[in-house]
């Protein structure tokens, strides 16, 4: 099984930034795009039912934007 995400998630630190805030800022980003989401939805099989509530969400999710 292949795994391709479109993006890639990365920061860069500043001179005068600490690690905390860049870990936060990384964490951000990873909710923010997906990924976790995604791993989860891989790494265990969705029965029919729960893939149909998925979707329905996605489709209500998107219609809110």
């Amino acid at each position: 099984m292949t795994f391709i995400w479109k993006i890639l998630t990365q920061v860069t630190v500043g001179e005068n930034e600490g690690i905390e805030s860049a870990l936060r800022r990384f964490k951000r980003q990873v909710s923010k795009s997906g990924i976790f989401a995604d791993l989860k939805r891989l790494r265990h099989h969705e029965t029919p039912i729960e893939k149909y509530k998925r979707k329905l969400q996605q489709r209500r999710k998107a219609r809110r934007r």
